[in-house]
C-alpha cells in the first residue's frame, strides 16, 4: 500500500509543469522551514513529517533534472 501512495505522489507531481512544480518545490521548503522550526520549539508533534517532506523536495528536484536532461539542457 504505501508502494501505491508513493506512485500516486509521482504521477501527480509529473503532471505538473514546470512552472507549477516549481510552486510546489517552493511550498515544500516553506513547510520544511516551518517544520523544523516548530520542532526546535517543541511544537511538532509528528516528527516524521520532517523526513517525509525532504523525500518530496528530492522527489520534485529530480524530475526536474529529468525534465533538463530530456530537453538537452544537461
Amino acid at each position: 500500500m504505501p508502494e501505491e501512495k508513493h506512485r500516486a505522489k509521482l504521477e501527480r507531481l509529473r503532471d505538473l509543469s514546470d512552472r507549477e512544480l516549481a510552486d510546489e518545490l517552493r511550498r515544500q521548503r516553506e513547510r520544511l522551514f516551518t517544520l523544523r522550526r516548530e520542532n526546535v520549539t517543541r511544537q511538532l508533534e509528528n516528527t516524521a513529517a520532517i523526513p517525509q517532506t525532504k523525500k518530496e523536495i528530492a522527489r520534485i528536484l529530480t524530475l526536474m533534472t529529468e525534465r533538463q536532461a530530456a530537453a538537452g539542457g544537461g
